[in-house]
């Protein structure tokens, strides 16, 4: 997901260099909701990891 996240970080870089702001915005908007769910599945596998503890 993280892949996924930085690639549409770098389609609205590209975007917003060449002007096309609609795209961009949207663009943007991918990345971070992408991001965002990463980290937050990243803590929830972070959490049960540590409840576990090792085998």
């Amino acid at each position: 997901m993280l892949y996924w996240s930085v690639i549409f970080l770098i389609i609205a870089l590209v975007a917003a260099v060449f002007g096309f702001g609609g795209i961009a915005a949207a663009s943007t908007g991918v990345a971070q909701i992408l991001f965002v769910l990463f980290i937050i599945l990243f803590a929830i596998t972070l959490v049960v990891r540590l409840l576990r503890g090792r085998p």
